[in-house]
């Protein structure tokens, strides 16, 4: 839909762009705001780490199974009716939490609200994509990184402090915002749909039943990642030996990530996306060594710097892979890209949640913890070995 000589500080200005940044951004204030705060509710309402756990994982569980259904969505529906589908689901469930704290009605809000999620986040990746060009999708998936950073680094940290000071009534508020976005999802979607009207290039490099293959190994690293990084996200505020670092962490974690999604993609497509994984996986393994000691009595200091170090490793990683997951399967399958990117986002956050929150009940956080920085430094190696054998490989 663009063409090949749009300048890098163009991307924004591409038709679609703003819609897309938009909606995106009302739809992550929130989801942002309620990713720490919808657990804690739980527990006012009576429930232990492990009810808190599910909560967020039943929401990322309801979004990888809706989003394996969107590609075929947009085929049938179009463009503007899942986009307005999916603002609603997102947003409209926020107020109703405000009747109830019972944890079987927050789960079963959860899964509503993770229908919903489903839908933004594969069509908002996949439409970055439709609207900017190969050259310059690094650029363009930093910009839109940013569009869903913004509300994180404003909410995430915040969220708590507005709800023990102003009231949860407050967040649940914000939680509905997604609803707002109806509009520019309006926008967006006529765009779109105008321009899924122009046949698509035949010249993708992935045909079939094969497409899923490629996409296994950058999903398996977005997965890794986002394990740790929805841990910290849902458990944060209730991590021993922090007190009001806990807000510090979370602001450090949001805002190194948008910094570090947005900075990487100029130089993901000056040098490409495989050579920046294994590093950036060490460096996730190490901010969770220091998170680990932080919360074992090395004081919160540690926590907001090891969040900080995550926070780099965590909004890299997204957009690398993405543009990976792009790059692999061609113009033709990149609805699937994206939906297959997000599900690997999407179950590592349920998995961290519902993993570290059973292992914290049995045993402590800093157990849970290690365990995700010894996963980040294993799949650190397999990336490595993978480097290695494609250099080896063209050496021949």
């Amino acid at each position: 839909m663009t063409g090949t000589t749009m300048t890098p500080r163009g991307v924004i200005r591409v038709p679609g762009m703003l819609a897309l940044m938009a909606m995106s951004a009302l739809s992550f204030a929130g989801f942002s705001a309620l990713v720490s705060i919808v657990p804690l509710w739980a527990v006012r309402g009576g429930s232990d780490e492990v009810g808190a756990g599910l909560v967020n994982a039943v929401m990322m569980a309801a979004t990888v199974a809706v989003q394996t259904t969107v590609p075929a969505a947009l085929r049938r529906l179009g463009w503007r009716v899942t986009l307005l589908a999916g603002v609603v689901l997102l947003g409209a469930p926020s107020l109703v939490l405000l009747t109830t704290d019972a944890l079987p009605a927050i789960l079963a809000l959860s899964a509503v609200r993770g229908a919903g999620f489903a839908v933004v986040t594969v069509c908002g990746s996949s439409a970055v994509a439709r609207l900017v060009d190969a050259p310059r999708r690094g650029r363009a998936i930093g910009l839109y990184g940013l569009s869903l950073s913004a509300p994180q680094i404003l909410l995430v940290p915040t969220s708590v402090w507005i709800a023990d000071n102003v009231g949860f009534w407050a967040v649940f508020a914000i939680g509905a915002a997604p609803v707002v976005a109806a509009i520019p999802a309006f926008l967006l979607g006529r765009r779109l749909d105008h321009a899924a009207r122009t046949p698509e290039p035949e010249h993708a490099h992935t045909p079939g039943s094969k497409v899923w293959l490629p996409l296994i190994a950058p999903s398996a690293v977005l997965l890794t990642i986002t394990a740790p990084g929805g841990a910290l996200l849902t458990f944060v505020p209730q991590f021993p030996e922090v007190g009001g670092y806990a807000v510090a962490g979370l602001f450090a974690l949001t805002v190194c990530s948008a910094s570090a999604r947005w900075l990487i993609g100029g130089l993901a497509d000056r040098f490409g996306y495989l050579p920046f994984q294994p590093p950036l996986l060490l460096l996730g393994a190490a901010g969770l060594a220091s998170c680990v000691w932080a919360i074992s009595g090395g004081g919160g200091a540690a926590l907001v710097i090891g969040m900080a170090v995550i926070g780099i490793a965590y909004g890299s990683l997204q957009n690398v892979t993405l543009v990976e997951s792009f790059a692999v399967v061609g113009p033709r399958h990149r609805d699937t890209a994206s939906a297959v990117w997000n599900i690997g986002f999407d179950t590592g956050t349920g998995i961290g949640s519902l993993l570290v929150g059973f292992i914290a009940a049995q045993t402590s956080f800093a157990v849970g913890l290690s365990i995700t920085s010894a996963l980040c430094l294993f799949v650190a190696v397999v990336v490595l070995v993978r480097i290695l054998i494609a250099r080896r490989r063209r050496a021949h």
